[in-house]
């Protein structure tokens, strides 16, 4: 194997970009030229050309610019030809492999999502879609360089103008409306949080008709001064909120850093993300695919499958992991199983009429489709989950797995609470991650999850419960239980405990 081997992050690289007192980097230019290497090795193995053409973009992080140009650099170096397409987003990245006018081998995006500024990673897309976990290996460990026969070239281009023109083009025919302009008399503002998702406001939603006065932190800086750009952060969504019900807006959008994820605030303030979220775009799919199967990650309320179910779909739980839920999709489909939606908790969602692409944006122009109908029925965004049945308690617990070889610790405790004989506690079946438990009484009416995090030494607890006071009795058993692993700290777990929630 390669010495790089530890940037991989599953199905992309990842690593420190700016040295800081913590850290030392790692993804250094250095490092860069050696994944050039060996990107330019993995499309020669499958791409039978002799000159590849590669797009490269990069969200809004301090370290974004000398990485990329470090990356055109090689990329010419080994003979391919580059458009360089400055600021851009990951969904636009593989656009870049699908749209005629470019039609790139590959798109690389520089991002590390919404982790803290002194990360950076790659994301790497062919015209197939993405790079599974397979792949990044294979890059990471051939990294010997070829030389081309002649130096390629570089183009700049406007990839962002490009990719909104196409989403603009879709909400359009999609809507009953008829006009260019179905989101006039709409105001609807952006929280792009200082990442890459400031132009939905100029190049969608306002030739759409929409006024997105209100609408914050739209120039890209990559300090994140005001908060992280993340739709699964508590101090994000707050922010979004308040600006929704100062504005009185309509509708307010948050996206990631790289617009990958999104996350929507209605017209009273309420958050769109999460079980909601899937709820949502769950309804909206099923009317256009009746019956269809949707594939989630595994932390989702027991309600959202009955919701599903109710409208007439199936709901299929997989294990965590935007690639793995939209990997699940792909095999149900080749399989024969019409499935038309793959989305995680985070809010990462793909949609087989959309390439199966996670994209924050396309998820969004899901939603303004439906906008001016459901205006010209009366109804609102909350309106289509009133039938989805929420907790009345919920709990995430984390605890840290403080051996070596942590995994092998991680997964005994997941094999060994499976034995444990609790009355009211009934493993779930239909369950493909960690261990999930039906809760009945005397532990109220609910479920927990126990799994492994995907990339650190975490176990990672969650319970929900539709009857008051049940959740500390339910934590209080699974203390006792987990005393008999001195190596899994319960530092979080105790303080729930001691002072009831």
């Amino acid at each position: 194997m390669g010495k790089r081997m530890d940037l991989q992050n599953e199905s992309d690289i990842r690593g420190i970009a700016i040295d800081t007192k913590e850290y030392q980097a790692n993804l250094t230019v250095s490092s860069i030229r050696e994944i050039v290497a060996g990107i330019i090795n993995w499309l020669q193995k499958s791409e039978n050309k002799d000159r590849l053409t590669i797009g490269v973009g990069r969200d809004s992080r301090l370290s974004g610019p000398e990485l990329k140009e470090a990356f055109i650099e090689e990329l010419n170096d080994c003979g391919a030809d580059v458009y360089d397409f400055g600021l851009a987003t990951t969904p636009a990245l593989f656009m870049s492999t699908q749209f005629s006018q470019f039609a790139c081998d590959a798109g690389i995006m520089l991002t590390a999502s919404h982790l803290p500024y002194y990360y950076n990673g790659v994301k790497i897309f062919s015209q197939n879609g993405g790079a599974e976990k397979e792949d990044i290996t294979y890059i990471l460990s051939h990294t010997e360089k070829k030389v081309g026969p002649s130096v390629g070239k570089v183009i700049e281009a406007d990839l962002l103008s490009v990719y909104a023109k196409d989403l603009v083009e879709k909400i359009r025919t999609a809507s009953e409306k008829n006009t260019e302009m179905p989101l006039a008399g709409f105001k609807i503002i952006v929280d792009a949080g200082n990442g890459a998702g400031g132009f939905f406001t100029k190049k969608v939603l306002q030739p759409l008709g929409a006024d997105t006065s209100g609408s914050q932190f739209l120039e890209p800086d990559g300090n994140f001064p005001n908060h992280i750009p993340n739709p699964d952060n508590k101090e994000a969504m707050k922010s979004i909120q308040t600006a929704v019900l100062e504005n009185k807006a309509d509708l307010g959008v948050i996206f990631d850093t790289d617009v990958d994820r999104s996350a929507v605030v209605t017209k009273s303030g309420d958050v769109l993300n999460r079980n909601n979220l899937i709820a949502v775009l769950s309804r909206i799919i099923l009317t256009e695919h009746p019956g269809t199967s949707i594939v989630t990650n595994s932390p989702t309320s027991g309600h959202l499958k009955e919701f599903i179910e109710a409208l007439g779909g199936k709901q299929v739980r997989y294990i965590s992991g935007y690639r793995n839920v939209i990997n699940k999709a792909l095999e149900l489909n080749r399989t024969g199983v019409d499935t038309q939606l793959a989305i995680e908790t985070s809010g990462h969602a793909a949609f087989k009429e959309n390439y199966f692409l996670d994209d924050g944006a396309y998820v969004i122009a899901k939603i303004l489709m439906l906008l001016p109908k459901l205006q010209a029925e009366g109804k609102t965004l909350e309106s289509l989950i009133t039938d989805l049945k929420q907790p009345l308690e919920t709990q995430e617990v984390r605890f840290k797995l403080e051996a070596e070889n942590y995994r092998t610790l991680g997964e005994k405790v997941i094999r060994d609470i499976a034995a444990i004989d609790i009355s009211g506690w009934q493993v779930d079946p239909e369950n493909e991650e960690g261990i999930r438990f039906y809760l009945t009484q005397p532990y109220g009416q609910g479920w927990f999850l126990l799994r492994m995090s995907l990339h650190e030494p975490l176990l990672v607890l969650q319970v929900e419960n539709d009857e008051k006071g049940y959740i500390v009795p339910i934590l209080e058993q699974i203390h006792q239980f987990l005393c008999q692993y001195p190596e899994v700290n319960q530092e979080k777990l105790l303080p729930l405990i001691e002072e009831p929630l």
